[in-house]
This record gives C-alpha cells, sequence and structure tokens, in this order.
C-alpha cells in the first residue's frame, strides 16, 4: 500500500502516492484554489489515490488553509498525519526555535537522513530558494535566498522600463553580455541565480568541513533546477519528489 501525501507550497500543491522512494500519480493544483468550493475539486482529483492509500501524510507553509484542508482530508477516513515540528520524529531538530522550520523542509530534511545519509545538504528551489543541512547532528538549519520566478518578477515590478521576463528557457542563454534589454535581463538573472546558488553552497559546506563534517552529498529538488547552467547542475543529485518521500517516511516513523 501506499500513503497519499500533499506538500502545500505558497504557488502550488503537490501530491501523489508515494511507497519507499517510488513516487505514482504525482500532481500538481493551485494553492490559492484550496479554499471554500475549490476544495471539492481538489478532493475529487484524490478520490482514485485514496483509494490505494492506507494514510496520508501533509504538510504545509500556508497555514490559513490548514484547518479547511484537514476537515477536506478526513472525508477520506484514512489515517491522517500532519507533519510539523512536533511530530517530527527520529531526527532531532538542533535548532533553536523549531517552530520556525517549514514544514516541507522538514520533510526533505527526513527523506535525505533516510536514504542519503549524513552530513547532505538539501536545495529546494520553489517561490524561495532554500538550503538544509542534516549533519550527524540532526537537522542544523539553513540558508533562504529569492527563487528564480521572485528575481524575474522583481525586476519589472520594480522598475518602470524594464519588460517582464519569464522565467522559461533561461538555460538557453547565449553570450557574455546582453545586446537588448531583454537579453541583458536573462543574463543577470541565469548567471547571476546559478552564481547565487553555488556560492551558498560553498559557505555551508566549508561550515561543515571546519567542523570536522565530511563532504556533503548535495540534492536538489524543485521546479527552478532546470535553469540552472549545465555545469552547476551536474553537482547535485535531482530528486523531484523528495518532498513527498520525506512525508510518506515522517508518517510511517509516527
Amino acid at each position: 500500500m501506499y500513503t497519499l501525501c500533499i506538500d502545500v507550497g505558497n504557488s502550488s500543491t503537490h501530491y501523489g502516492l508515494v511507497s519507499g522512494q517510488s513516487v505514482l500519480c504525482s500532481e500538481n493544483f493551485p494553492t490559492k484554489s484550496l479554499t471554500g468550493n475549490s476544495l471539492k475539486s481538489f478532493s475529487e482529483h484524490l478520490v482514485p489515490l485514496s483509494k490505494q492509500a492506507n494514510c496520508i501524510s501533509f504538510c504545509s507553509v500556508v497555514p490559513s488553509i490548514n484547518e479547511g484542508l484537514e476537515a477536506c482530508l478526513a472525508t477520506f477516513k484514512l489515517p491522517l498525519f500532519h507533519l510539523t515540528y512536533a511530530s517530527c520524529t527520529g531526527l532531532t531538530l538542533a535548532y533553536p526555535n523549531p517552530s520556525e522550520i517549514g514544514e516541507d523542509r522538514i520533510a526533505n530534511a527526513i527523506a535525505a537522513q533516510e536514504y542519503y545519509g549524513t552530513p547532505t545538504v538539501v536545495i529546494d528551489m520553489g517561490t524561495a530558494v532554500t538550503f538544509d543541512i542534516i549533519s550527524s547532528q540532526g537537522y542544523e538549519g539553513g540558508v533562504i535566498a529569492p527563487g528564480l520566478n521572485l528575481m524575474t518578477r522583481y525586476l519589472h515590478e520594480q522598475t518602470a522600463l524594464l519588460p517582464e521576463l519569464s522565467a522559461d528557457n533561461l538555460l538557453t542563454v547565449e553570450g557574455h553580455f546582453g545586446k537588448s534589454t531583454k537579453h541583458a535581463m536573462k543574463l543577470g538573472v541565469a548567471v547571476g541565480f546559478s552564481g547565487m546558488i553555488q556560492s551558498i553552497l560553498d559557505k555551508v559546506t566549508d561550515g561543515l568541513l571546519v567542523r570536522g563534517e565530511s563532504n556533503p552529498a548535495v540534492l536538489s529538488t524543485g521546479g527552478s533546477i532546470a535553469n540552472l547552467t549545465k555545469d552547476w547542475a551536474q553537482k547535485s543529485r535531482f530528486v523531484g519528489d523528495l518532498t513527498l518521500i520525506g512525508l510518506a517516511e515522517a508518517a510511517q516513523r509516527s
């Protein structure tokens, strides 16, 4: 049997059936639609999956929808597990204020600990880019930086003349300097985004090595990984459904 796992993000809610590291029927649903009558549509998407599941596990970084979502999920009459810092089992949260840790980040850390060992750095590229460090001491914290879509949108929204820039296909940007405003913007975002990720990773890795930890495994997840330069992307192991895998493991531990 599988666990029906649901990861409520700021922009998109990702869900699927999970058994170990196997993920079936992985789909996305707009988070803004997880309210009112739209919850019925989401529930209808889950019906066929729930028939194959023995429990439901979810995490959320949008607290305002949690009550309605839990009521919706309760209709499936399956054991329901909500991953939070308080329900996390088997992973030490070596963090001064664990209530501040995003639930999706805890799920990523559990998956990394279970299947990839320690030390591991998890880079999740969503609306924000998060770096999470899992060491021999447990979950130690991380780094939060602006995501690719935030970078592209901010340039347009905060200036009078710069056009709106799509985050799509930034990987194919050519040249060393721009020959138009849009080309210059694409180069700035594409090269800058990859450089930001690399700089943060270098700092995190140095901190672990100074402490006597070994060189960490690097996992990446989230949609913006496709927009990193090819040479950088080869430096990590991409696991597209890492959060869902962690949710399933967290539910099993509970």
